[in-house]
């Protein structure tokens, strides 16, 4: 979390009332900006504490473990939800592996069939042509709504978000602010291009969000659902191409190259893929400079900006046939 939460041993005082047993090798995990976490035992169960003031990414993880139905696609199982210690907590069974991002160059040709084989899991998840572009929570999905609206929206600073007022921060500095502006109006322009698809799109598969084993052969967990929806498989793509300017591992994943030479996807599946990753990758990077500028992050904010803006200069990525 990014507010000070719990010591350690008010957490542990937490815990043993909780299970009534004993808790033991408790030990602080890397959090998410919104949560901070907790490695525990309890007998021969290995858990795992979430904390977080935002209890709906906890319950969207829950019900993410409905798409566990594949071994490319691993699940965390979320075991209980409440609330406890000043915020919502869930308790889920701990999954071993390291974060996806510290995959090293030289372990690609692992790695990287891995990783397809957990992306291919992704686009297997089925939902009905028309579903929604939110999937949680079912009941109040919002009918209609398009995956194009979805990629407009989210580019607008709307005050009743969670992340807001980051529009007038942005206004504030007339580079980023131009910056922003040419990539609303070539996302504008690349809309079109964008297929009404309904894949299940995780949305933040980096940021300490994925673990893949030791020896790199294996996906072990996908978790933090909160940013999922139904839409086009290329945006998950496009987020690792371009967080990959960060990640030499991941870059050298080669994501992009793969992807359009799968064997596993049609000519329909790929059709207009140059300018549909293009207007992601931009998307990702506008996004991102208001992102950046809510938490006030300048150092942040001048390297996602300075990225973007090559993205924006480069154009499509044309692709390389093997």
């Amino acid at each position: 979390m990014n507010a000070k939460g719990p010591t350690q041993e008010q957490v542990h005082t937490f815990l043993q009332g909780l299970h009534g047993r004993p808790v033991r090798h408790l030990q602080p995990l890397e959090g998410g900006f919104w949560s901070s976490a907790f490695a525990y035992r309890v007998e021969d169960r290995e858990l795992v504490l979430r904390l977080s003031t935002v209890r709906e990414g906890f319950e969207m993880d829950r019900s993410a473990m409905a798409f566990d139905d594949r071994p490319d696609l691993p699940v965390p199982d979320v075991l209980e939800i409440g609330e406890g210690l000043g915020c919502s907590y869930a308790i889920s069974a701990r999954h071993h592996g390291r974060f996806l991002e510290t995959v090293r160059p030289d372990e690609v040709a692992v790695a990287a069939p891995a990783f397809e084989r957990t992306l291919a899991a992704l686009r297997a998840v089925p939902a009905e042509p028309g579903a929604p572009t939110a999937w949680y929570p079912d009941d109040v999905a919002e009918e209609g709504s398009t995956w194009r609206g979805w990629l407009a929206e989210a580019l607008v600073d709307d005050p009743q978000r969670r992340v807001s007022g980051w529009r007038q921060i942005l206004a504030a500095d007339p580079e980023i602010d131009g910056l922003f502006r040419a990539c609303e109006r070539r996302i504008g322009e690349l809309l079109d291009t964008c297929p009404e698809r309904r894949d299940l799109v995780h949305g933040d598969l980096l940021n300490d969000n994925v673990l893949i084993a030791r020896d790199a052969s294996q996906i072990t967990a996908v978790f933090s659902w909160k940013c999922s929806m139904r839409g086009d498989f290329l945006f998950d793509v496009a987020w690792c191409t371009f967080w990959g300017a960060w990640h030499p591992g991941i870059a050298a994943l080669d994501l992009w190259n793969r992807t359009i030479n799968s064997q596993g996807l049609s000519a329909g599946a790929l059709g207009d893929a140059p300018l549909r990753h293009h207007c992601y990758e931009l998307h990702i990077g506008a996004s991102h400079l208001g992102w950046c500028a809510w938490t006030g992050d300048q150092d942040a904010l001048r390297a996602v900006a300075g990225h973007t803006a090559h993205v924006l200069a480069r154009g499509p990525q044309a692709g390389i046939a093997t």
